[in-house]
């Protein structure tokens, strides 16, 4: 199991580098950059000055090189205005748009991103979990039915939306405001007890808001897959042998059921990223997303790229565990890996 892990975070490199490529080649992809932009309005204003400080900026940051050389420079693998200093050296790059390292602008977002969507995938999955098999398990009964139901509606509901009406009830009947991630008094402040209390208590609202989707994705899921399993010969077999109800589920069914289920992990932290934007902007979140959609809109490259590279790390990370988990339930996977080996 060890060689397997080793094996799996050593590849892992060769994919954050393709990644990285993937990233800074979309990000180049639209005509123009941020100081480019920035220079026509001021020509078109007679601002000639300050034309002549963005054109110093633009070799500065080596925007006038050719696009591979950018690269090497964004990633540290080749000398730039400042010597090696990129991403592998731990330089994030510069923000434009704010003025102030990328650094600076994403730090204090990334561990309150990081923490909201590990909180919502726990909450999918420890939802999704016990719907699935009741719903497999008693297929057709009004249970069933109710939670179709209520699949149906958190999958056609869009999030945003439902972060909108969760912020007019909780005022209507509660008094109570759910926007932030913490109080007021809490922002820019080092981390305490009562901060992370606060943290907690205002992670409810948006972990329900981003997670209601994929939840009810994963329950129609579960159930698709332990249905199918449930249907098949060798459940016939077991159950006539006398077997008990909740062994024969729990040994041999449900463990095949997991597999797509737990393979999901990886796959559930973008679009919980993505979706989260516009939540994140309704519900006034301090995370990555907010700054992402600006960046974006701007043409911010370094600041933009970090981002989406950042939740490719998280892809991958999620991705790893998934794979780690699935070795544990299934050990042909492990055995096929080193069998291939």
């Amino acid at each position: 199991m060890l060689v397997y892990t080793l094996r799996r975070i050593a590849g892992m490199v060769p994919t954050l580098l393709a990644i990285s490529f993937l990233v800074f080649f979309v990000i180049e992809l639209p005509p123009g950059d941020y100081l480019s932009n920035q220079i026509a309005q001021l020509k078109a204003q007679g601002e000639a000055s300050s034309v002549a400080r963005l054109e110093f900026l633009r070799q500065e940051f080596a925007l006038d090189e050719p696009f591979w050389k950018r690269y090497l420079i964004w990633i540290g693998a080749w000398s730039g205005p400042h010597g090696f200093s990129g991403l592998i050296q731990g330089d994030w790059g510069w923000s434009f748009e704010f003025a102030r390292p990328v650094e600076e602008v994403v730090g204090p977002t990334l561990l309150l991103t990081v923490i909201l969507n590990f909180t919502t995938v726990l909450f999918v999955y420890i939802v999704s979990f016990p719907i699935g098999i009741y719903s497999a398990t008693r297929q057709y009964s009004w249970g069933d039915y109710g939670f179709t139901l209520l699949g149906y509606i958190g999958l056609a509901t869009p999030n945003f939306l439902l972060g909108l009406i969760m912020l007019y009830l909780s005022n209507q009947w509660f008094g109570l405001s759910v926007g932030g991630l913490m109080a007021p008094e809490f922002v820019g402040q080092p981390w305490s007890t009562d901060k992370v209390l606060s943290v907690l208590a205002h992670l409810i609202i948006p972990t329900i808001v981003i997670g209601t989707s994929g939840t009810a994705g994963m329950i129609r899921r579960l159930r698709a897959n332990l249905l199918d399993e449930l249907h098949k010969q060798y459940v016939t077999t077991a159950r006539s042998k006398g077997l008990a109800e909740t062994k024969l589920l729990v040994k041999y069914p449900m463990r095949m059921a997991l597999n797509p289920f737990i393979a999901d992990i990886g796959n559930i932290i973008p679009s919980l990223v993505s979706g989260s934007v516009i939540v994140s902007v309704v519900l006034n979140l301090p995370t990555v997303g907010p700054i992402l959609l600006t960046a974006l809109q701007s043409q911010d490259q370094f600041l933009a790229g970090f981002i989406i590279l950042f939740v490719s790390v998280l892809t991958l990370v999620g991705m790893l565990i998934s794979d780690l988990l699935l070795a544990v339930v299934d050990p042909r996977i492990r055995l096929g890996a080193e069998a291939g080996r």
